[in-house]
């Protein structure tokens, strides 16, 4: 048996996040990737990306302090290989490339800027259909701070990808484009099978729905249900910041993202027509992982 770290950085528009996990290799089993250690940054990128266009120096030294930390936490765990990709917030920043050039001086990490489709196509990576049955339809909802990717998975592929600038951090900031939603709206519709939308479910990923899915208390391998993600989204609503850290256990900074990202898996389940959410947590830094394990494999 052969054990080998890889490492994930992901810049988000609501925190960065670094993922440590243990690719298990042995012969004649399928390969395993468990998760050894996630650390959790919340600066909130998008906050100023998405309003005044760029990455304070305030920001832009905390982005410097985190991911020197991280290599030391990389170097630390002995990983073979890593990976840092950046999505919206550092995308739209006018200065995200003075910010990825001082990052690579002083801390001799790069970062990569990625765009909506391949972001899709990398959390597509994760093999989600490990307890899903592969012939149902589903529809693959990431919510991040500043875009959402949805994806159409038929037979346990990947057919059909969409990113939409809308996101939690924007929603919170009432900056999101008037038609975005129609413009969802219209593309799910087009690309199901509106006689099969009783087959249909949806997989849910990111940090507010893995937090909305433990406050549910559904076990691991069963659905979260329309009903009692609507159940939580009244109850959260109807309290203030305070109160949903307080009686939901939630960080400082998901207690006001948690509910825009609970509107958007809401309104997707109304236009699909489905009433039940998987949540196998992963998301971007899971497929990040598996993509350099991939590209080591193919060197090997």
């Amino acid at each position: 048996m052969k054990i080998e770290k890889f490492a994930a950085i992901d810049i988000g528009s609501n925190a960065i996040r670094l993922l440590i996990s243990n690719v298990i290799i042995k012969k004649g089993f399928p390969i395993k990737f468990i998760k050894s250690s996630i650390v959790r940054v919340p600066i909130r990128l998008g906050q100023e990306s998405f309003t005044i266009g760029e990455i304070s120096s305030k920001n832009k030294k905390k982005i410097i302090q985190t991911i020197r930390a991280f290599k030391h936490i990389i170097k630390v765990n002995e990983v073979k290989s890593s990976l840092a990709f950046a999505t919206s917030a550092l995308r739209e920043a006018n200065n995200s490339k003075e910010i990825i050039q001082e990052v690579k001086k002083k801390t001799k990490i790069k970062i990569e800027i990625i765009d909506g489709r391949k972001e899709a196509k990398i959390i597509s990576l994760n093999n989600i259909f490990e307890f899903l049955n592969k012939n149902r339809t589903f529809i693959y909802v990431d919510v991040g701070g500043g875009s959402t990717e949805f994806s159409i998975i038929l037979n346990g592929k990947r057919k059909k990808s969409k990113s939409f600038k809308i996101g939690t951090v924007r929603m919170i900031n009432k900056i999101t484009s008037e038609d975005v939603w129609d413009q969802i709206r219209i593309w799910i519709k087009s690309n199901i099978n509106i006689g099969q939308q009783s087959k249909i479910a949806l997989i849910g990923s990111g940090g507010n729905i893995n937090k909305i899915f433990k406050i549910a208390g559904v076990k691991d391998s069963r659905p979260l249900t329309l009903i009692k993600l609507n159940s939580i989204y009244n109850s959260l609503v109807k309290m203030s910041y305070e109160e949903r850290i307080i009686n939901f256990d939630l960080n400082p900074d998901r207690s006001d993202v948690i509910i825009p990202a609970a509107e958007i898996f809401l309104k997707t389940l109304e236009w699909s027509g489905s009433s039940e959410i998987y949540v196998p947590k992963v998301g971007l830094a899971d497929g990040m992982v598996r993509l350099l394990y991939k590209k080591h494999e193919n060197k090997g």
